[in-house]
């Protein structure tokens, strides 16, 4: 059967994914890294794939900005399983006719990120495709305090958000329908920044906390999920700049929608129990509940959302 018809990627994901039996992992799929125990400290691995066409285009990327987005994705990773980002190994899949100072660009990119976050590139794989994809493996540290899961969430949490939501997708549609200036915008989504920095200093108050890799709905979801919980989202609440929401009806699109199921803005979405809330930084977009399902709240009225995020099989 498709993927598409089971249910997408996600379903994809469940049905794969097997308990772990190895009592050095803490955390295996399910999360946004793995947290393996390793005498004692807590190391942390993950993985993204990125596909030319699909996650980035040499059309409107330089390829500089291919290899920073490549990196930054990753590091967003660790960040939000309350970590710090240490090495990466590459591997590449390169067209057998392809420009080779692309790849020195796209490496100058990955060196740039990586001075900038103290990391190292310490290997990887090339072969020949038919497109260009380049697949990053991730390794980081976490004190056993600061690991983050989705699973924490509690029912009375507060769910905040670390900034501005949708103007990742907003600059992709603009890209996609050829609309002109928006470059504030445009630049979100090519040249994107993991935001871990923004909840650092408060971490020990979070409970549960994701990366906005899929839009917030759908990061909402996998804390409730994980968390067996449920959640409301109120959508007046939810931050867009007045220039996210310009540059959608520029190209047809809906801000809102875009913040909720778009994606790739790579802030962080984090809960934190109420009494603790004024020892936190970040906006307030809704709180979980112990009624199962995501709500969103507005105009004063609640309706179920049954969407999903960003899926590569129902897309």
């Amino acid at each position: 059967m498709d993927i598409a018809k089971i249910g997408g990627e996600f379903e994809l994901i469940k049905r794969i994914t097997k308990q772990p039996t190895n009592r050095q992992i803490i955390r295996g799929i399910g999360d946004d890294a793995a947290v393996i125990k390793f005498g004692n400290n807590y190391l942390l691995f993950t993985t993204d794939t990125m596909v030319e066409g699909d996650h980035f285009s040499l059309n409107y990327f330089t390829p500089q900005q291919i290899g920073k987005k490549a990196v930054e994705v990753n590091v967003s990773d660790i960040g939000a399983m309350g970590g710090e980002p240490k090495f990466f190994l590459v591997s590449l899949v390169i067209p057998k006719i392809f420009d080779a100072e692309i790849i020195e660009n796209i490496y100058k990119g990955m060196r740039e990120t990586c001075a900038k976050y103290n990391i190292e590139i310490i290997g990887g794989n090339i072969t020949h495709g038919n497109q260009l994809i380049i697949d990053i493996c991730m390794i980081g540290e976490a004190l056993k305090q600061n690991l983050k899961f989705r699973s924490n969430a509690k029912p009375g949490d507060i769910i905040l958000v670390s900034g501005d939501l949708g103007s990742s997708t907003a600059g992709l549609n603009l890209f996609l329908k050829n609309v002109n200036n928006f470059d504030e915008v445009k630049r979100k989504h090519t040249e994107p920044e993991a935001k871990f920095y923004k909840v650092k200093s408060f971490l020990k108050y979070i409970n549960a906390m994701i990366d906005v890799s899929d839009g917030l709905a759908s990061e909402v979801t996998r804390i409730c999920e994980q968390s067996n919980t449920g959640a409301i989202i109120y959508a007046d609440s939810i931050p867009i700049k007045p220039i996210t929401k310009k540059a959608a009806q520029a190209c047809e699109g809906d801000a809102l929608n875009f913040a909720l199921y778009g994606g790739e803005d790579f802030e962080l979405v984090y809960t934190v129990s109420e009494e603790n809330l004024d020892m936190v930084k970040g906006i307030v977009v809704g709180e979980i509940t112990e009624k199962k399902g995501i709500r969103l709240l507005k105009d004063g009225k609640e309706q179920m959302l049954d969407g999903h995020g960003y899926d590569h099989f129902l897309v």
